[in-house]
């Protein structure tokens, strides 16, 4: 029997402690997100459960698959190529305004890349991001770049290959991350301000600790616009909450960030009610989280406290 989405995460759910889906379950997934892809229209909402639900989309190859039609992304008419003769590359990377900024950028994002990585693979990979990021800003000038948005970008290139990732980058752009990409922080610090307000309904203790200390939101900033590409190490963490971001309202990020603090509440408490102390905690995200289990959490808050009950409150936060 073929599960429903419903079903599927229903079944899994138990499993959302553990590192992977047992092999049965995995299995059940592979088929239900084949069967997804296969339908005619394309079963999106399934596919959407699939990227919620425990595990992701499993692989890489699944990922190139299903990324797109999470975004409604066209696999059948990608940007052309950079450097091929519809479009220079050269000609982009040199005249850009954003050229210098984005090349240093992307020169520090060589962390990023497999371990082992042979230098000169390690070059085409940085001049790919370079063309993919230019491309998307040159392709919509009301777009503003900001230091943290090739984080993501390098995501989708590993992922996905150059044309896929400019395609991707392309629609996030301006959906998912449009409101970082003004031409000031007005925007990104509104989506900040939801924090507080999250926090406030599910602990009020730990709510008037952090007003007590003075931390405000500025340490998640780097979470938000990179959709924690920047803090996390570990790629398979990464991949597993791009597929979670991906599948959600783009507010999920900030949702996902109150997971994080609530999950260490007792952390917090315990340390110095000030704002350097506080700060320096909350900035360094934990290697060992359990990130199943946070996104569970995530996507509880998010149905618990819609976005619209708290928009009037975070609102406020910017008069405090």
């Amino acid at each position: 029997m073929v599960l429903t989405p419903a079903q599927l995460i229903r079944l899994i759910m138990g499993w959302a402690q553990t590192k992977e889906l047992p092999g049965p379950q995995k299995k059940e997934k592979r088929l239900l997100i084949h069967q997804a892809l296969t339908r005619d229209p394309v079963d999106v909402e399934s596919l959407q459960a699939a990227a919620l639900s425990p595990g992701g989309l499993l692989t890489d190859e699944i990922r190139r698959k299903v990324w797109p039609k999470l975004l409604g992304v066209n696999v059948y008419s990608l940007p052309p190529k950079p450097g091929c003769v519809l479009w220079s590359g050269q000609e982009v990377r040199q005249n850009h305004k954003d050229y210098n900024q984005v090349l240093l950028d992307v020169r520090r994002s060589s962390r990023r890349f497999p371990p082992g990585m042979r230098a000169e693979q390690r070059q085409i990979l940085q001049q790919q991001l370079t063309d993919v990021i230019l491309h998307v800003l040159r392709a919509h000038p009301e777009l503003h770049y900001y230091q943290g948005y090739h984080d993501i970008a390098v995501t989708l290139l590993l992922v996905s290959g150059e044309r896929m990732a400019i395609a991707l980058l392309e629609r996030l752009s301006t959906l998912h991350l449009r409101d970082f990409m003004d031409p000031t922080m007005d925007s990104t610090k509104h989506i900040l301000n939801y924090l507080m307000p999250i926090l406030q309904r599910e602990s009020p203790q730990l709510h008037d600790f952090m007003l007590r200390a003075e931390v405000g939101t500025i340490f998640a900033l780097s979470w938000l616009i990179t959709w924690y590409g920047h803090v996390l190490s570990d790629f398979h963490h990464i991949l597993r909450l791009y597929d979670f971001f991906l599948a959600s309202h783009p507010l999920m990020a900030v949702y996902f960030a109150a997971a994080i603090v609530l999950y260490r509440e007792e952390e917090v408490l315990a340390c110095n009610c000030d704002m350097p102390s506080v700060h320096q905690l909350l900035s360094h995200i934990p290697t060992d989280l359990p990130y199943e289990t946070l996104v569970v959490r995530a996507h509880q808050l998010f149905r618990q406290l819609p976005h619209t009950e708290l928009a009037k409150q975070a609102a406020l936060q910017r008069h405090k």
